[in-house]
């Protein structure tokens, strides 16, 4: 395992019986990296995740992370990272503040807990009992004790479902100042707009194999892919597919006798589409 890489995967593989949940997967995540991992329900997503974090089995294949096989964790190696599982139901007559200081005794070198709680956007909950949260109050409560033990490496497994926009964005900034900080963050998320805004590179994930790993604006081939230039001319809405999306542009204005063209839009295919053209053309070849 090179000293760059946070976690190195060759092989991995997890079968139930017959069924290959994990089906050789190779994966290489880079120390300081955002990293997301996509793929539809039962891709295999969280299971492989949760071979990473050490919470499962592994039916083959090598695993390194932070240097070390999660199979056989050390107790040092278990303050270096940080989990956001999916979901949790514990500690629900506790406060906020109960919780949280309570798990900073867990860990030799922790972040501040009040830091902690205002980072995630809870400190006018600090001393609300669990069960009267909220589904995505109690998400920022989950993410605060990742982050607790000021991890090396932190796992987040769908963190920001039942956020609403605003808290959305509030938990973005704060992956933006983790990442700044050094942290490296294995992602998993079904929103195709937070892969894009945080994550350096993304991996797609079905039917336990890894279809592509790519920075987001390169997936799929997305970088070359045809841009649709579309305007109002003659009071119809023309639309156009390009290569060269800037002469085209050029070429209108000249028409136009350079005044404003109408309700110009220059768009590339978004992540979404990419992500949904590549597992439905994957779901629909032959192994």
């Amino acid at each position: 395992m090179g000293e760059d890489l946070a976690i190195a995967v060759r092989g991995l593989r997890k079968s139930y019986g017959s069924l290959n949940a994990i089906d050789g997967v190779d994966l290489d995540v880079r120390r300081g990296e955002v990293f997301a991992l996509l793929g539809p329900n039962g891709a295999g997503k969280t299971t492989t995740v949760e071979i990473l974090e050490g919470y499962r089995d592994r039916t083959a294949g090598d695993v390194a992370v932070l240097g070390e096989d999660p199979a056989h964790p050390s107790d040092r190696w278990r303050t270096r990272i940080g989990i956001v599982l999916q979901s949790t139901s514990d500690n629900a007559d506790l406060t906020v503040g109960e919780v949280v200081r309570h798990f900073h005794t867990f860990y030799p070198a922790p972040r501040d807990a009040a830091a902690v709680i205002s980072a995630v956007g809870l400190s006018e909950k600090t001393d609300a009992r669990v069960r009267t949260l909220s589904g995505g109050q109690r998400r920022r409560l989950d993410v605060a004790l990742g982050i607790l033990g000021d991890p090396e490496l932190l796992f987040l497994d769908e963190p920001t479902t039942g956020f609403d926009p605003e808290a959305r964005r509030q938990f973005w900034e704060l992956i933006e100042r983790l990442k700044a900080e050094g942290v490296t963050i294995l992602l998993t998320t079904h929103y195709l707009e937070e892969a894009e805004h945080l994550a350096d590179r993304v991996a797609v994930i079905l039917d336990g194999r890894i279809l592509e790993v790519s920075p987001p604006a390169s997936l799929g081939g997305r970088a070359g892919a045809a841009t649709t230039v579309r305007w109002l001319e003659d009071g119809r809405t023309r639309t156009v597919q390009t290569d060269e999306p800037t002469r085209t542009v050029l070429e209108l204005a000249s028409r136009l006798d350079g005044e404003e063209i109408p309700e110009l839009s220059v768009l590339r295919p978004s992540l979404e589409e990419i992500y949904l053209q590549m597992i439905g053309t994957a779901e629909r070849s032959p192994l």
